[in-house]
């Protein structure tokens, strides 16, 4: 059969090895509770209080407590209610807790009014005074703290000072804003661990956490999303929003402050509501969270007269099961709160993210960013984008099952383990920092050229000293060159150690097309064969765990001149070289032109004549056809094979090839066809210099390479008979450094490291 065919028949047999799996798993699991209970003692249940501050925490608890109420036989369940939900401004969304039928053991006022920075830590205090009576009174065995918030930091903090086993609900997430660090720090108070994604899991264990008190179980409230089959859901669309509203077409927003930049999220708030003004949807607008700045997006909402305007309808709370309804029937979601990236995918809702409050959370296909909001019309733009779309449903946070996981998770806890936690930190080599000799180490880099006959390697010091250099000839093949590569430099970074020389990063001169954004050579020259399309930041950056950079030669040999020589301090300058091909670089306004594509400096192929030779790029006249080492070999070649070459005191052994420095040689020694040669080579390069005048401006030219001496007479005799006068001033000389390709590459490692731009 086809593989098309095949396809549904491996997903089948790949579900069937899961359940398999996954029973056998539970089977395990369910012996292991049994030891435990026998050892914890047979009529022992776990006593387990449940902490919920405000109404969006309670939807991911409230499905657990759910699960625990009906499991009497395994658990006692606590209830300790704090933070918003004892505020008549935020809605005394205890009341739903209530409703729910969840008997409420505890009420702590902690909340210290005044929504700023100061008030956050005054509550954060205060709870932290209350709690200990509390949970002195209730003994729990471990203790439920969800999420991120202020209060839940309370929380963690108390439990653990006081002996109590903590489980952390969405740990190891990535939002965007304080709340990351309110989050991982909860995280290492905690004991164990419930998350939602495989990226969470990864982060926890990254951050130490033992993997045997992680479970990767989803998010809670997706067990209630996705068994959502309220088909009565019109009314209680005309219950908040009017007996008018059609499904799909209105919004829902949900916007909080961002404690880091109050200032921003108010203004930010203010061009939302002008946006959904100008809109003109029905829009049901929820009051933000308790955080610093939400007394001054109310006020912002009173003062554009939200909560009288026709389309708007402005409420402190939505019971959870009601809000599902609302988010998974509208034609938008709009704002920065979690409930937008996370649960409303489940419904393929269209989502509008503004700024950067979940900047770093996984999110569906539905979601649309506007991290930099800051003008209404940009809001607007997403706005015509995104409503009334219909997107697939997501499942990335959840698969509706997470309650049955946690409950099997809490049940496998045995209280007679030790209570202190244990971190499973990686492995860590001797420390050698107090030894004189590493802290006196010469800051370095690992600086690669990657010539048509050579490859070097050299460790390049800060000054621009080359400490130790690595020659081989370039291999013909790509598999071989990138092999080579990566064996000179994991032998030149671990020389680096003992010759006391720290490795900041690695760069790159080779010949070709680069994109330096991504480290990728684009096109490469004849000279290196196989060589285009190659990506050289990724196997060298995973070899050495190093940061790596690359870039054209020509434009290596300008950042060295500008780094170490005599382009040091220069607005703008061109480089060029002069070897076995003709290649640049332009500095202007002090930093590297790259050009669109990529392409800029491509100064060996400036042509100056029309039927000139034959050039290597396809073109004819170009000033490489003539001045490169290559086309100078080429005239030898013809002169030698003529018998024209030689002159007295000149010799070529049989076994080495004619090249050009045997012309040079010859023409030193008086031949006239040599001399007309190299001047007609560096007349071709003086009128390349002089376009480059006429067109850039510079105010130094600096000639580099091998061949540069030789030149630079015949170019500046060029500049005076041919360059307008307002130019002939502009001096040309000869690079003074003698490895400019190995100094650029290692100047892009060392100018990051002095935080210029590159």
């Amino acid at each position: 059969r086809s593989r098309d065919q095949d396809h549904p028949v491996i997903i089948l047999i790949i579900k069937f090895l899961f359940c398999q799996f996954q029973e056998l798993y539970f089977k395990n699991l369910s012996k292991r509770n049994k030891q435990i209970m026998e050892k914890n003692g047979n009529n022992r249940k776990l006593r387990v209080c449940v902490a919920t501050c405000n109404r969006a925490d309670y939807s991911k608890l409230a499905p657990i407590m759910f699960g625990i109420k009906t499991e009497p036989e395994f658990f006692e369940l606590d209830v300790v209610v704090l933070g918003s939900h004892l505020i008549d401004d935020y809605g005394n969304t205890y009341r739903m807790i209530e409703q729910d039928d969840f008997d409420i053991n505890t009420r702590l006022h902690t909340i210290v009014r005044g929504e700023d920075e100061a008030a956050m830590v005054e509550s954060v205090g205060l709870a932290l005074v209350k709690l200990p009576d509390v949970l002195n009174r209730l003994k729990p065995d471990i203790m439920i703290v969800h999420g991120d918030r202020f209060d839940a930091l309370a929380l963690a903090t108390s439990a653990a000072l006081m002996n109590i086993r903590i489980l952390h609900i969405e740990g190891g997430e990535v939002s965007g804003t304080i709340d990351d660090s309110i989050r991982h720090a909860i995280t290492k108070l905690a004991h164990y661990h419930v998350c939602c994604t495989r990226s969470a899991e990864q982060h926890l264990i990254s951050m130490c956490e033992d993997h045997d008190r992680i479970l990767l179980a989803g998010c809670p409230s997706y067990d209630k999303l996705l068994s959502a089959k309220n088909k009565d859901y019109m009314s209680i669309i005309r219950m908040w929003l009017g007996d008018d509203v059609k499904s799909k077409d209105y919004i829902v927003a949900l916007q909080h402050p961002v404690t880091t930049d109050i200032k921003h999220s108010i203004k930010m708030f203010e061009l939302t509501l002008d946006a959904l003004i100008s809109f003109n949807k029905r829009t049901l607008v929820l009051f933000p969270n308790i955080d610093a700045g939400s007394k001054e997006m109310v006020r912002v909402m009173r003062k554009k007269g939200i909560e009288h305007h026709p389309n708007f309808r402005a409420v402190k709370h939505v019971p959870f099961d009601q809000f599902i309804q609302l988010v998974a029937h509208a034609g938008c979601m709009i704002g920065n709160s979690s409930c937008g990236v996370r649960e409303v995918g489940a419904f393929g809702t269209p989502v509008i993210n503004l700024g950067t409050r979940q900047i770093g959370r996984e999110t569906g296909e539905n979601v649309l960013h506007v991290r930099d909001a800051d003008t209404q019309d940009k809001i607007l733009q997403a706005l015509h984008l995104q409503f009334g779309k219909q997107y697939p449903c997501s499942k990335i946070y959840g698969d509706g099952n997470a309650v049955p996981r946690i409950l099997k998770f809490l049940k496998s806890i045995d209280l007679q383990e030790p209570l202190q936690k244990k971190f499973c930190f990686p492995p860590v080599k001797e420390n050698i920092s107090q030894d004189i000799d590493h802290i006196l180490e010469t800051l370095s880099a690992l600086a690669v050229d990657l010539g048509g006959t050579n490859l070097r390697v050299a460790i390049v010091s800060m000054k621009g000293e080359i400490v130790k250099k690595y020659t081989q000839f370039n291999p013909k093949t790509y598999e071989e060159r990138i092999n080579l590569i990566l064996q000179m430099c994991v032998e030149a970074a671990a020389e680096a150690v003992k010759l006391n020389c720290r490795i900041l990063g690695v760069g790159i001169s080779t010949g070709g097309r680069v994109n330096p954004r991504e480290g990728i050579v684009l096109h490469s020259t004849k000279l290196i064969q196989e060589w285009n399309s190659v990506d050289l930041r990724t196997p060298l950056s995973d070899t050495l765990h190093l940061p790596v950079w690359v870039d054209n030669d020509g434009n290596c040999a300008a950042l060295a001149e500008r780094k170490f020589g005599q382009g040091k301090g220069l607005e703008n300058f061109v480089t060029l070289i002069t070897g076995t091909g003709i290649g640049g670089g332009i500095i202007h306004q002090h930093e590297l032109i790259h050009g669109s594509s990529f392409c800029a400096a491509e100064l060996g192929h400036l042509v100056v004549s029309l039927d000139g030779p034959d050039c290597s790029c396809g073109s004819h006249g170009c000033i490489e056809a003539y001045a490169s080492g290559m086309a100078l070999q080429r005239e030898a070649k013809k002169l030698h094979d003529e018998d024209l070459l030689l002159v007295e005191g000149m010799s070529v052994p049989k076994d080495e090839a004619v090249g050009a420095l045997h012309l040079i040689q010859a023409a030193k020694l008086g031949n006239a066809k040599a001399q007309s040669i190299l001047r007609t080579a560096g007349t071709a390069l003086g009128l390349g210099v002089v376009n480059i005048l006429h067109t850039m401006n510079p105010s130094l030219v600096i000639l580099s390479g091998v061949l540069a001496s030789h030149y630079i007479h015949i170019v500046k005799d060029v500049i005076r008979q041919q360059a307008l006068s307002s130019v002939q001033d502009v001096d040309v000389v000869v690079s003074d450094l003698v490895d400019p390709a190995l100094l650029g590459a290692a100047s892009m490692v060392l100018d990051y490291t002095t935080r210029r731009i590159y």
